[in-house]
């Protein structure tokens, strides 16, 4: 059910006097896990990272750049160690951002796609169950817009909104439709607060080179200072929804303050080809010629492409008050500008 937000104050501080609010986040190490930490830290939360293997060579860079958070060893595999992760975290919330999350990457091993990006939001759920959170604490899921496919026969003219229909194309997307339902199906079946975050493509900063996003802003980086000669590609055609992280899991923050939990959809509502994403990027560092810097490959296309993705967040917009901040020129200034930072001290 929906309802007009009329919480005038939501986005200042929620720590009232006494104990701080604590979170457990998965994923940790993402982008969005990042973003999301710091977030969250602003606000007063205390913060708990559930981090995989005793080695993992990402912990001292988290460790690094937010010192506050509580580090939990554990994997979404293996529902032993997310049982004590809640129980040492006792959290107020849980943030579902774990999952193996580069579509490529998922054609290549769709079965340990499956086993984390599925099956460890079941593990997670229940966990919950079996430690008594399933009525303590809200649990937020990131679902993704590659569920929807972005086939002609599905696709809405104003953008893909909560209730538009699915056609995973690819390994990826079919593991996180499973997640998605089976969180809306323990919501029914048991009364817990989960809402799901339909996110459309988010980038930033912090998002990982193996993206196509940052391999274009890294490269552009490196050609503008002489260190690199060109970038290499799969497709250009395909057109996306793309908007800036930071903006995004402030929605997810929203979607769990909200009094009820439900599915949201969060997007820009326009889209914008790869080859606009290298022409703007390109631009930033006044090449106009940037054709000569790109080169295309095989191995970088997908089995299976999908051509368009456009999502409608005015639902978002409406019942939680969610608004965005940085346009589709500012998300790429600000990572071709982060990216030129990084290049010149190295």
């Amino acid at each position: 059910m929906e309802e007009e937000n009329d919480m005038p104050n939501e986005l200042e501080g929620v720590a009232l006097a006494g104990e701080r609010p604590r979170a457990l986040i998965t994923g940790i190490t993402g982008q969005d896990g990042g973003h999301l930490a710091e977030l969250l830290h602003e606000k007063g939360y205390e913060v708990f990272g559930l981090l995989r293997g005793q080695r993992n060579a990402r912990r001292e860079a988290l460790e690094t750049e937010f010192p506050f958070i509580n580090i939990i060893e554990a994997d979404l595999t293996d529902q032993t160690s997310l049982i004590e992760a809640v129980l040492t975290s006792e959290p107020k919330e849980i943030y579902n951002l774990g999952a193996v999350s580069h579509v490529g990457y998922s054609f290549r091993n769709p079965q340990l796609t499956a086993d984390i990006t599925a099956k460890g939001v079941l593990n997670l759920l229940e966990a919950m169950r079996v430690t008594g959170y399933s009525s303590k604490a809200r649990f937020y899921q990131a679902s993704t817009s590659e569920m929807f496919g972005g086939l002609d026969y599905n696709r809405p003219g104003n953008g893909y909104n909560e209730d538009s229909l699915f056609h995973p194309r690819s390994p990826y997307g079919v593991a996180k439709l499973y997640a998605h339902w089976i969180a809306r199906n323990y919501r029914e079946s048991y009364g817990m607060f989960i809402s799901t975050g339909i996110l459309f493509n988010h980038e930033g900063e912090r998002r990982g080179l193996e993206f196509v996003t940052r391999k274009i802003t890294n490269a552009v980086a490196n050609i503008h200072l002489g260190k690199q000669e060109f970038v290499t590609l799969g497709d250009l055609w395909p057109k996306r929804d793309w908007g800036y992280a930071g903006d995004y899991v402030r929605g997810m923050w929203q979607m769990l303050q909200h009094d009820e939990p439900d599915d949201f959809v969060l997007a820009t509502g326009e889209t914008h080809s790869i080859e606009e994403f290298l022409a703007l990027a390109f631009a930033v560092v006044g090449i106009t010629d940037w054709k000569r810097h790109v080169r295309q490959d095989k191995q970088f296309m997908r089995p299976a492409e999908v051509d368009i993705l456009l999502g409608d967040p005015s639902k978002a917009e409406r019942v939680l008050g969610w608004k965005r901040e940085v346009d589709f020129a500012g998300l790429v200034t600000r990572m071709v500008r982060h990216d030129l930072d990084l290049a010149g001290r190295s």
